[in-house]
């Protein structure tokens, strides 16, 4: 059960708005759809998704299980960079999706992970087992998957508690000036595109830390690695975005050409090191860019 106090700043808002804000991975229909079933109550009471907040209101939500979908295991070639009785580092491929969502339940990296992995933690249910955080589908490069809910608390927590380091590698347009940097910013829905991420007032958004380096300028290009502070939707796409160097190919974010043909954005999560939930040893990983990545930085040598 989630529970949201209603201040000043939320008055007259309109329910499900409100809660567009709030909840991840959810359309304005599918929040109507829980207030209609009940799933959603403004002072215990069923109301309508356009009812008008009052300041010290209360909003609780509580989310539906999971639809067993009967996923089936597919044998999908899969690169296991480790794995051990605890968990597995998986080199994601740019295009495929990581875990079943409506409309789409094959061909995703659960669907890999069901064939070739006997175990994988239950703490996110029968949609996404051992998936303990996410890339989005074109951007490729490193995941921790967990085998079991100990090793999956464990993971989230470090994750949480900004101790598993996690680092991505970007081409960005444009020549990025400062040498290293470091983004603070809140994000929260895109309210012209609610199927976009964006920069949003600091009562809006969540908190999104990203910090930065340059690794090399090119001509009309930077490629920047990129270290996660937080882990927000979209955060360094967004926060390519907001420094007004867009990643490169990024069909969503970056509004130019994509003179390369390429099928996605190149954003590529390079580097990961964590504590073996365990043993307590540090595990580092690397990976180096996919081949339409380096040769893109071919052409522009």
């Amino acid at each position: 059960m989630i529970k949201y106090t209603i201040d000043e700043n939320a008055v007259k808002t309109r329910l499900d708005v409100y809660l567009l804000d709030k909840l991840d991975n959810i359309t304005r229909s599918g929040i109507k759809k829980l207030i209609e079933a009940g799933n959603i109550t403004l002072n215990g009471k069923v109301v309508k998704a356009g009812t008008e907040l009052k300041r010290g209101d209360i909003v609780q939500v509580e989310m539906p299980s999971p639809v067993c979908t009967d996923i089936v295991p597919e044998d999908i070639p899969l690169n296991i960079v480790y794995q051990d009785k605890d968990l597995l580092v998986v080199d994601k491929p740019q295009g495929m999706v990581v875990h079943p969502a409506s409309g789409n339940y094959s061909g995703t990296l659960v669907n890999a992970l069901l064939y070739c992995v006997d175990n994988l933690s239950s703490i996110n249910g029968e949609i996404r087992p051992g998936i303990v955080h996410r890339l989005d589908k074109d951007t490729s490069g490193l995941m921790l998957v967990a085998k079991n809910d100990f090793a999956h608390n464990n993971l989230s927590r470090q994750i949480s508690q900004k101790t598993c380091v996690r680092e991505y590698l970007a081409l960005l347009e444009g020549v990025v000036k400062k040498d290293e940097g470091q983004i603070i910013t809140h994000i929260g829905r895109d309210p012209h595109d609610r199927k976009r991420m964006a920069v949003v007032p600091d009562l809006v958004g969540k908190v999104a830390i990203t910090h930065y380096w340059v690794e090399q300028r090119y001509a009309h290009y930077t490629l920047v690695r990129f270290r996660l502070g937080t882990g927000r939707t979209h955060q360094i796409r967004v926060h390519a975005k907001y420094m007004g160097h867009p990643v490169v190919g990024d069909p969503v974010y970056n509004t130019k050409a994509n003179k390369f043909d390429l099928r996605g954005q190149l954003l590529h999560s390079c580097f990961i090191q964590f504590v073996q939930p365990s043993t307590g040893q540090i595990l580092s990983f690397e990976s180096k860019v996919p081949n339409y990545f380096a040769e893109v930085l071919q052409k522009l040598d």
